[in-house]
């Protein structure tokens, strides 16, 4: 089934409804409600759902963005964070989410998990995207750079993944209750959790958990495939059975993601999309420089490619 998300427009309305019906004209008809919905836009979405316009597949947390909030963060109160009031509110605006993705039909709430605190700035993940662009992946020097890092990063790293593995656990109840499945996103940067050997200890642990399951996103994926942290097609072929839906975009090398699919020539999804479950949500995750055009043309491309997925 084949989604689209409002990140790409949200910021550019002030009704709702007018922001669903300029991705109808783009031929969806199924949209994931992102992070950053200012809560004057929910009349309209509540406007276009009750007409029948359009159906919401899921949301992302958080949604609506908290009223405190400056701007889109969906990263603002991690799962993660070292100050346990920072964790409670995380579960608490979560929960709030559900509970208001559900009233619309939502079927999944994508989570992001959150980061390794001391590494919170990213600034080694950034370091291995400059090596890339200046031509150094496959050299030594950037081998020692990435392992150091890797190593550095997994050390630190258990308190955080035991935090996101407890705050699974207290979501889901409540996401069970409200029909929602928690879709925990695989993440762009290495020092974010959970890492993609982390999320498949998880996804064992909660195997039996019919409200969970694994969200990747084909462009954060092909940004760490094109810094050697991982092989994006082996990854996606051995999460497969814990796979509920992903994000769809493109990437132009080394590490702009958001783009129009197949218009970045980056991710092989003729290779990717066999490993994904038959009617699982596919959702058009862009930027909002992607050219109404553009996307045009990529999805009249995808249903020739891919007719399979419009299901």
């Amino acid at each position: 089934m084949l989604v689209f998300s409002t990140c790409w427009n949200s910021h550019r309305h002030q009704d709702g409804e007018e922001m669903i019906d300029e991705i109808l004209s783009l031929g969806f008809d199924h949209v994931e409600l992102s992070h950053g919905i200012k809560l004057s836009l929910l009349p309209g979405i509540m406007r276009a759902v009750e007409a029948g316009k359009v159906r919401v597949a899921g949301v992302h947390n958080y949604f609506p963005a908290p009223i405190d909030e400056v701007g889109d963060a969906p990263d603002s109160r991690p799962f993660t964070a070292d100050l346990p009031q920072v964790r409670s509110k995380a579960i608490e605006l979560t929960k709030k989410s559900i509970e208001q993705g559900a009233s619309l039909g939502a079927g999944y709430i994508v989570l992001h998990m959150g980061t390794v605190e001391p590494l919170v700035k990213r600034t080694d993940t950034a370091r291995l995207q400059t090596m890339a662009r200046e031509g150094l992946v496959g050299t030594e020097e950037f081998a020692r750079t990435k392992g150091e890092f890797v190593r550095r990063r997994n050390r630190l790293a258990p308190v955080y993944v035991e935090r996101a593995r407890e705050a699974i656990r207290q979501l889901l109840p409540h996401a069970s209750e409200f029909g929602v499945k928690l879709g925990i996103e695989g993440r762009s940067h290495y020092e974010q959790i959970p890492s993609e050997d982390e999320m498949a200890d998880l996804m064992r642990e909660f195997a039996e958990e019919r409200f969970g399951g694994y969200w990747p996103e084909s462009g954060h994926f092909q940004w760490k495939h094109n810094l050697l942290l991982l092989n994006h097609e082996q990854f996606i072929h051995s999460i497969s059975p814990h796979l509920i839906g992903g994000h769809v975009n493109d990437v132009k090398w080394p590490a702009r993601d958001h783009q129009v699919p197949l218009m970045g020539s980056g991710v092989p999804f003729e290779r990717l999309l066999p490993f994904f479950p038959a009617g699982v949500p596919l959702v058009w995750e862009l930027s909002g420089r992607a050219a109404a055009e553009d996307i045009l043309t990529a999805r009249e491309l995808w249903e020739s490619r891919f007719p399979q997925t419009l299901q």
